[in-house]
């Protein structure tokens, strides 16, 4: 495991990225987890105290690498931008569980389960994670039903988002 501390920084303006609140993984520490890789890839281990697994390193273009740092992993640690956090890191090359009840619901729509199999596993991981973060049972119920009808359009993650958000 790799230990190194940093501070909590924020993107101004940074295209899609603009607001995100993240830490900036030295190039030495990337090199040590995953050398070579300039595309993202998954750590576990420790930011401060709260624990973490299959969270996603996102590469920069530069060379560099930053770790988003969500509200709810700010709460938990609670820190703010600005903040020095301690991490502990290590590659996690665990499988990434896909959503059963999404893909029993794919395996009834064949375009949507089409489509579905031919994004890059990442962006699979999207759907399943949104659906399974659902906190009750009618909101999970939705987000399968929008992702079925997203992928049966054709449409990736951020594309089903956004379709529905205009409905």
């Amino acid at each position: 495991m790799i230990s190194f501390e940093a501070t909590l920084q924020k993107f101004e303006e940074k295209g899609e990225k603009s607001g995100w609140i993240f830490i900036a993984i030295p190039v030495n520490v990337t090199e040590s987890l995953n050398p070579g890789i300039k595309t993202s890839f998954r750590v576990k281990g420790k930011v401060d105290d709260l624990g973490i697994i299959q969270t996603a390193l996102i590469p920069m273009g530069d060379g560099t690498f930053i770790l988003p740092t969500n509200a709810g992993m700010r709460r938990s640690i609670r820190k703010r931008e600005g903040a020095r956090v301690k991490l502990a890191f290590e590659l996690d090359d665990s499988p990434i569980p896909v959503s059963e009840d999404l893909v029993i619901c794919l395996e009834d729509e064949p375009a949507a389960l089409e489509f579905f199999n031919s994004l890059p596993k990442g962006h699979q991981n999207y759907f399943s994670k949104w659906v399974e973060s659902a906190k009750t049972s009618e909101t999970k119920v939705k987000r399968i039903t929008q992702a079925v009808r997203g992928l049966a359009m054709g449409l990736g993650y951020g594309e089903t988002i956004r379709y529905f958000r205009k409905q």
